[in-house]
């Protein structure tokens, strides 16, 4: 279908693994940034994780998909984290940081943290007990 991307279910997470290592071409982007608005819009899938494993460049466009995705999915009923990006490297985890996305869009390191069943936030948020002497 798209030699970008493939896209398969995973319970209730619709999994997008793109395929390339550039996110460039502004015709290319054209046909994703549809693609995808179609499986929230049409198909209404709501729980979108998207793997960059593959990906090394981003343009802003690409970005500005994720974006548009991100308000789509955030609006949802359904609330909490709709969409999760994972496989992110060093070089696009970077891009996020610089330009503070990683403050907003949920990030998890492997596609199966991103498609795991919701558990309380971040094991950061909650300290393990310990012993007091």
């Amino acid at each position: 279908m798209n030699d970008f991307y493939t896209v398969r279910q995973a319970g209730k997470h619709t999994v997008v693994e793109f395929q390339t290592p550039s996110l460039m071409n502004p015709q290319e982007l054209e046909r994703v940034g549809s693609s995808l608005f179609h499986l929230v819009d049409q198909e209404k899938r709501d729980h979108v994780v998207l793997d960059f494993a593959k990906v090394k460049y981003l343009s802003s466009q690409a970005i500005g998909i994720i974006l548009t995705l991100n308000k789509k999915l955030s609006g949802g009923a359904a609330g909490g984290d709709n969409l999760v990006l994972c496989g992110v490297g060093p070089q696009l985890m970077q891009l996020l940081k610089i330009t503070r996305l990683d403050r907003i869009l949920t990030i998890k390191n492997t596609q199966q943290e991103a498609v795991a069943k919701e558990t309380a936030r971040p094991a950061t948020e909650e300290p393990p007990s310990r012993k007091k002497s």
